[in-house]
């Protein structure tokens, strides 16, 4: 056989095979497993994910991925959504449908819509009808399909919102798969087939409502347990009330209001909305009597606009505020405690100047005039160079940070004085019944827009971060949620569409060879349906302000 019909394949493991050209990755897959300690369930062909029927012309590199990855997660992810979609409908016919809702605490809140309440008796049905598909192994089979023929198919099953969100993607063949007689589409390749899909765990939490658990990448394959956060729940279900009072259930009605050039009233309404949110907050602080609201929220939550609104708030009613961030009570770097790799761990609670924070709180307190440190990020040393600060008796002084919600940081606050509040942008807006933007996806385009603008960050290295972030997230917030007085959401029902702008070029940037260039390209497909939203229209005072830039509230102490 002459040597143009064959090519060679570089694996994970750096082994180089030579193979025949139109060898599909699905029988390298076969062949390469039994070098795999765990089940693989996708493959990234030189740094692109594919599917498993793309066939081989030319030398390349294959790394074969499994759930623990961030790419083999999502797969595995949609693969069960999908399975549970088709389990539902064949074990309870068309009129059951299941709305996948957001995620939550190591999966995805559900809901299950159907003629009479759907019980744990159901559940359990669900369950073993989705053990069959994924052990009978059956294929998920890609098709390239005409852009009409989709839309007629999504309008005959009831789901408009689907049609219509493939009407509005500029392309004239869309991407969808078949499992049985299912179609669906989702923002990720799929697995080969149902055998590929790992382990999983059906929590039922009420009559219709779910919660689907399965590895991720930081449960070491294992299913991780489910932790209810109830004021996490309703904080997600207070925002679908209120879109659905606005009459914008999914993707496709915002954007009509968008071509509709009716974009700036709701941007107005949706402002006026989440102030109203932090109005209902003091009330509740001054209601409670509170001296010290702490606030903590994951990267790019909106914390620092956020804290300095409630303060406005505040002074309208005549109180007296501060505004206290726990990143400048660092201690020097030479005292910050150092991870196992020998880095810097800023993020531990003991790389806080425990000692010097609360000595500071009690002589704010007690009405001595205080010196506040400014942390130098450059020196690693704390500075002082503004005059000291003198507050009155009635002073409400507010602490945003990390650990705020965490009593260990303020062991010398009296725990009736304090206002524990929690938030993050958990957008209820979703693309349409089973596909949404995750708040997880959310505070990162944030953020990638955020440290390009201010720090001219690269975007793949905040992509590539974005781990290392999360962990500590996890661990220093998470187990404090349950411990709080109040959820804030900090999403806005438009943002994604004037992020979209600043951030699809930052993402178009990420070279095919960047670590990040799966996770970019994953970004820019669930962006795709969403149409732009000029930032003119956003008020300065907005949240999204300090992301995109023009923040009002840049210079305010």
């Amino acid at each position: 056989m002459s040597r143009t019909t064959r090519c060679n394949v570089t694996f994970n493991d750096g082994t180089t095979i030579e193979i025949e050209k139109g060898t599909t990755v699905y029988e390298l897959s076969k062949l390469y497993q039994p070098k795999m300690k765990t089940k693989i369930i996708g493959a990234e062909l030189n740094n692109e994910t594919v599917n498993f029927v793309t066939k081989i012309n030319k030398s390349c590199n294959i790394n074969f991925i499994d759930c623990n990855s961030i790419n083999g997660y999502k797969i595995n992810k949609y693969g069960l959504q999908f399975v549970l979609e088709v389990a539902l409908k064949e074990t309870f016919g068309d009129k059951y449908e299941v709305i996948f809702d957001h995620s939550i605490a190591n999966g995805i809140h559900m809901t299950i819509e159907s003629p009479k309440s759907f019980t744990i008796n159901d559940a359990t049905k669900l369950k073993t009808e989705m053990n069959n598909i994924i052990n009978n192994d059956e294929r998920i089979t890609l098709l390239n399909v005409d852009k009409k023929e989709a839309m007629q198919y999504y309008k005959k099953v009831g789901a408009d919102e689907k049609a219509a969100n493939i009407h509005n993607v500029t392309n004239d063949i869309v991407t969808v798969y078949r499992l049985r007689n299912y179609l669906n589409y989702f923002y990720s390749e799929m697995p080969y087939s149902t055998g590929y899909l790992n382990k999983y765990e059906l929590v039922f939490l009420s009559n219709n409502k779910l919660v689907l658990l399965f590895p991720n990448p930081n449960s070491k394959y294992k299913i991780p347990e489910y932790i209810h956060y109830q004021n996490v729940i309703k904080c997600f279900e207070d925002g679908q009330k209120w879109i659905d009072k606005m009459g914008i259930p999914y993707l496709d009605r915002l954007n009509e209001i968008v071509s509709e050039s009716k974009i700036e009233n709701l941007i107005k309404i949706t402002e006026t909305h989440f102030n109203n949110e932090l109005n209902e907050l003091v009330d509740d602080v001054i209601k409670k009597g509170s001296r010290y609201i702490l606030i903590a929220g994951p990267s790019s939550s909106g914390k620092t606009t956020t804290t300095k609104k409630i303060s406005l708030q505040l002074r309208s009613r005549g109180y007296e505020t501060l505004v206290l961030s726990v990143d400048n009570f660092f201690k020097d770097k030479v005292d910050t405690p150092k991870k196992e790799d020998g880095t810097y761990d800023f993020e531990c609670l003991e790389a806080l100047d425990l000692k010097l924070l609360n000595k500071t709180l009690k002589d704010l307190a007690s009405g001595k005039k205080t010196e506040l440190p400014t942390y130098n990020f450059v020196t690693g040393e704390k500075e002082y160079k503004d005059e000291p600060v003198k507050l009155s008796d009635d002073a409400i002084i507010l602490i945003e940070g990390l650990h705020a919600i965490n009593d260990d940081m303020t062991p010398t606050l009296e725990a009736s004085l304090k206002y524990k509040v929690y938030l993050s942008p958990f957008i209820p807006l979703n693309i349409d019944r089973h596909n949404y933007i995750s708040t997880t996806d959310l505070r990162l385009i944030r953020r990638m827009v955020r440290d390009n603008r201010d720090r001219a960050s690269d975007v793949g290295q905040t992509i590539e971060y974005w781990g290392s972030v999360r962990s500590g997230e996890t661990k220093y917030i998470f187990p404090f949620i349950n411990n709080i007085d109040r959820v804030v959401n900090t999403s806005l029902i438009y943002e994604i569409g004037v992020l979209k702008v600043f951030a699809e070029p930052l993402l178009y940037s990420v070279k095919p060879e960047s670590p990040a260039y799966n996770e970019a390209r994953r970004i820019i497909n669930a962006l795709r349906g969403f149409f732009p939203i000029p930032s003119d229209y956003v008020p300065g005072e907005s949240i999204l302000r300090e992301f995109i830039g023009k923040s009002e509230f840049t210079n305010y102490k």
